[in-house]
């Protein structure tokens, strides 16, 4: 049986979300989700992206993030987008449906890569969440430190990593472990983020 009070609350989420100014952005610009406006304002805080670069994009379902990026590195760059959930295709952008949770997809994908030199990897993973952080916050930081180890092996001298992550138990000791990698580390949050969310994200140059 469904409480009345979960009800509630998901109602509350779709009548918020239906009338968000991104998510109606995102509808009459024909971008994939409002996420697309999130990397937008971090790319213009802080140039994350050039022509020619090859990206990487883990939990890049429904596109919006792998969307922007082809947009912005050109023909000559690479876009490579892993997700659990099918994607659309997108031109200029290779989509994997895998789950790099599993540690035999997760091999196979940093072994197929390692010939490739990768400017920026970022990660957009969640999982399922719950409403109870007790629960959703250790899956969170699982999500985080795979796309730690995606990075910390397939990125080049002075590559970027982005990652979306979320404030709570575990947190501070994950981002110990990003500034021991990367040599400048900062956590961001764009104006798109809702203001009540936890959300916020980490961007890291090695």
């Amino acid at each position: 049986m469904i409480s009345s009070k979960k009800t509630k609350s998901s109602n509350r989420w779709l009548l918020e979300h239906f009338n968000d100014e991104y998510v109606k952005k995102a509808q009459k610009n024909k971008v994939r989700s409002r996420s697309w406006f999130k990397l937008e304002q971090l790319d213009k805080n802080n140039k994350l992206f050039k022509i020619g670069m090859n990206v990487i994009d883990l939990g890049a379902s429904p596109g919006g993030w792998s969307q922007y990026a082809i947009s912005k590195i050109g023909k000559k760059g690479h876009v490579i987008a892993f997700d659990l959930l099918p994607i659309k295709p997108i031109k200029g952008v290779d989509i994997f449906q895998v789950d790099i949770r599993n540690q035999k997809m997760f091999n196979l994908m940093l072994s197929s890569l390692s010939s490739m030199k990768f400017h920026l990897v970022m990660s957009d993973m969640a999982p399922n969440i719950t409403g109870n952080f007790a629960i959703d916050m250790p899956r969170i930081i699982d999500l985080s430190k795979l796309a730690l180890k995606i990075s910390n092996y397939l990125l080049s001298k002075n590559g970027i990593f982005l990652l979306k992550s979320f404030q709570g138990e575990g947190f501070n000791e994950f981002y110990k472990e990003v500034k021991i990698l990367f040599k400048k580390v900062k956590i961001c949050k764009p104006e798109t983020s809702r203001a009540r969310s936890r959300e916020i994200f980490i961007l890291a140059i090695r």
